[in-house]
């Protein structure tokens, strides 16, 4: 089921985060979510490694880590585990706006609490696509390793409409709900909840079968607007800015929209909701492909 209708950051050596990356993973503490959950990224990613010209998908497999066996989507949720380690990286997973605007401008909006511009997740993005351009040079001073899955979580990231929310409500982090009769935060409803529930009523809860519809709908329900959702303008290789202004747009028509705290989200809000979670990690994958495409064309 799918068939919606469509309403200068550290620098580490490479091979030293191959071999350190899978104690990491192990040691780690499970990080809090921000942005999509595990199943988000993993279904943007399979969807973009899918997409992968054969020269941008050799180049990704080269920097995956050894252990990944080539596979960009058992990756995608590393940003989030990092951040403990990593604490700098906090701030760019996401884009705090002024409440009710509904609007993202970059200078106004892309800044750390502390008012350093550049850090939320449109200036990551721009970071490590251009830092990724490195690829191929004889030396770089970058961890090139390290930007392709940082660009690859961040894409996702930009997706998840609460990703670019309001301040006060810290992207629906502090609105509680109640998702059916679980207690739960209006974030974390978006960040999994939804995925999760979609999983197992109409995929058997598994998340394979959920990234093989949405597959279907960008080459059938969707097709003729994925030409506009790949393009930028003046031949940029990505453009987070117009991600994040569909994304506040989204938040305000759909995320935020008839929710307070102690609101009971149920059957209503769901199935409404549903085809918009399904319709950004569709454009996510078409993205982030697009963008490697470039990169690595």
């Amino acid at each position: 089921m799918i068939n919606h209708p469509t309403p200068t950051f550290p620098n580490s050596q490479m091979e030293s985060l191959r071999s350190a990356l899978p104690l990491l993973l192990l040691f780690l503490l499970p990080a809090a979510v921000h942005g999509w959950g595990v199943d988000g990224h993993y279904t943007t990613c399979k969807i973009a490694q899918g997409r992968l010209s054969p020269a941008a998908s050799n180049a990704v497999k080269d920097l995956l880590p050894k252990y990944a066996e080539g596979d960009l989507a058992s990756q995608c949720s590393w940003a989030d585990h990092v951040k403990f380690r990593y604490h700098w990286s906090s701030a760019l997973h996401y884009i705090d706006t002024p409440d009710n605007l509904c609007t993202y401008q970059y200078t106004r909006d892309c800044k750390d609490e502390d008012g350093v511009a550049g850090r939320c997740v449109a200036g990551a993005i721009n970071n490590y696509t251009t830092q990724l351009l490195d690829y191929g040079k004889q030396t770089t001073q970058y961890n090139l390793t390290e930007a392709l899955l940082f660009l690859s979580h961040f894409m996702g990231d930009i997706h998840q409409p609460l990703h670019v929310g309001f301040t006060s409500d810290r992207g629906g982090n502090s609105i509680n709900v109640h998702w059916f009769t679980r207690k739960s935060e209006l974030h974390h409803v978006w960040d999994d909840s939804i995925i999760e529930t979609a999983e197992e009523r109409f995929y058997d809860s598994n998340v394979e079968n959920l990234v093989n519809a949405i597959q279907t709908n960008i080459t059938k329900e969707w097709a003729d607007q994925v030409p506009a959702w790949e393009k930028c303008a003046r031949n940029q290789n990505t453009c987070p800015n117009i991600y994040a202004s569909e994304g506040i747009k989204a938040a305000c028509s759909w995320a935020y929209k008839g929710v307070g705290n102690d609101s009971v989200l149920g059957e209503d809000y769901f199935l409404s909701r549903l085809p918009i979670v399904n319709w950004r990690l569709a454009q996510g994958g078409v993205r982030l492909a697009a963008t490697l495409n470039k990169i690595f064309g």
